[in-house]
């Protein structure tokens, strides 16, 4: 027998309804005519509770089907029968059983207690009862009424009463749950938390209003279930939450219960109970080590494909094409041109502003491997303010995006720079080897990508290092053909 449906158990009766009377069906005479006896045999039969009733001499006058089910006796041959002793109750345990019982006439409220009644088979069976008196028209007591159940299924009740408001008060997961309408219905504090509102701010508001990213999955994970059941594994689901701060960006490791009402005939689904953990840090640890294995084993790769050319600038396009893969759309390699009068000499920064020469570039019109453009010596037009400029002068890395600029003013601020019109973020690094500054990397992403962040940086820098190397060397032999 469900929770839903036992917690009703003891609670269809009060003390103030009319006292036990006879009726024909359950052994009872209801007020009314044969339409108020058949009303009250329909409702006796219809309660989940085992019911029955004693008149004031304690004799039985009321036993409802449940009562029959855990007992064994029919209401034939329960009703007329004085208390319980010789049929329902040990002889040893009857003056105790008794007393108990009649002392809810006298008692106020009702009384809660645990004995043992005997089975129709002589079995024995734990229940637990709650009495309460049955008053007259003068207030005078006419008899009681006695609702029990078996004592495993209110301890059942009990755990599952406990579980839910466990669940809801101190567990550590959040806990949601989701009605038909895929509205929130009840909220457990740690979910309210992690959804940046309160506990009942959250009820009924769609889960949109909620989250700015993983609606659409979350949603579509809810309908299928309310259709289908639960999935068979907790799905990892990475949402977006409304805070007064901002979007903050969070994934969840979600599982999913259909609810359906116990009550149906047939089962009728009353929502989804939605559980889930925070694992955001958990699954960013796992994305940046597992970023930082593929771009180390881009870097080894690299460098034995390096080491097999000739020719020292070849080897430094072949840095360049394999840091692209998974990193940015486009790649730059500019060279300081020192016959111009830039200085050469061991110093921590270009004193004054650089001209500077292409030296290597990625294709625009579609992938392929960097073309070498040194060969034709002529000067990059940057502009004062440039990022590889300032790269230059700060002998670092400059990171530049073009922000929320309008799509058509995008184009604009990259073409300005000499960079492809879909460019949107740009990272600039200095190119250093033996003490001196010999030109600037320039790595670029389009729309579809993120801003370069820190760790970006790092592995830019890591790349610049070894394309330094190559273009020094390509300077010693080009001096030693000299």
């Amino acid at each position: 027998m469900s929770a839903s449906r036992r917690r009703g158990t003891t609670d269809e009766l009060g003390p103030d309804e009319p006292g036990p009377r006879r009726d024909g069906a359950a052994g009872q005479d209801a007020p009314g005519g044969p339409d108020g006896s058949d009303l009250l045999a329909a409702l006796l039969d219809g309660m989940d509770a085992a019911l029955c009733a004693f008149d004031a001499e304690g004799t039985v006058t009321h036993w409802n089907r449940e009562a029959e089910r855990i007992l064994g006796w029919s209401a034939a041959e329960a009703v007329g029968r004085h208390g319980f002793a010789g049929w329902a109750v040990r002889s040893a345990d009857a003056e105790e059983v008794e007393q108990r019982l009649l002392a809810a006439m006298r008692a106020p409220g009702r009384q809660v207690h645990e004995f043992a009644l005997l089975t129709k088979d002589g079995g024995r069976v734990l229940v637990r009862t709650q009495s309460a008196a049955v008053r007259g028209p003068d207030g005078t007591p006419a008899g009681l009424y006695c609702a029990f159940s078996e004592v495993h299924t209110q301890i059942d009740l009990e755990r599952s009463i406990a579980l839910s408001e466990a669940l809801f008060e101190d567990a550590s997961w959040g806990v949601v749950l989701v009605d038909a309408d895929l509205r929130p219905a009840v909220v457990n504090a740690h979910a309210a938390h992690a959804l940046a509102t309160g506990r009942t701010a959250a009820l009924g508001r769609p889960l949109g209003e909620l989250l700015s990213q993983g609606v659409e999955e979350l949603e579509s994970v809810l309908t299928h279930v309310l259709a289908e059941g639960a999935p068979p594994a907790p799905a990892e689901i990475w949402v977006g939450v409304r805070t007064p701060e901002g979007e903050r960006r969070r994934c969840w490791r979600s599982g999913f219960v259909r609810l359906s009402s116990p009550l149906a005939e047939e089962p009728v689904p009353l929502g989804v109970a939605w559980l889930f953990v925070d694992v955001t840090e958990a699954r960013q640890t796992e994305q940046e080590a597992s970023l930082l294995r593929f771009r180390t084993n881009q870097l080894h790769r690299a460098a034995r494909a390096a080491a097999e050319c000739e020719d020292p600038l070849d080897a430094a396009t072949v840095h360049l094409d394999f840091a692209l893969a998974g990193y940015a759309d486009h790649a730059l390699i500019d060279r300081v041109d020192h016959a111009a009068g830039a200085p050469e000499a061991a110093d921590d920064a270009c004193a004054g502003p650089a001209r500077l020469i292409r030296v290597a570039a990625t294709p625009t019109a579609g992938p392929g491997p960097s073309r070498l453009t040194a060969r034709s010596g002529l000067p990059v037009r940057y502009g004062e303010g440039h990022p590889a400029l300032q790269c230059l002068e700060r002998n670092g890395t400059v990171r530049a995006t073009v922000g929320s600029a309008p799509p058509g003013q995008a184009g604009d601020w990259a073409l300005s720079r000499q960079w492809p019109a879909d460019t949107v973020h740009a990272l600039c690094t200095v190119l250093r080897s033996r003490g001196r500054t010999l030109g600037a990397v320039t790595f670029l992403r389009s729309s579809g990508r993120t801003p370069f962040a820190r760790a970006d940086a790092a592995h830019a820098e890591d790349v610049a290092v070894r394309i330094a190397t190559a273009l020094d060397l390509a300077d010693l032999l080009a001096d030693g053909r000299d």
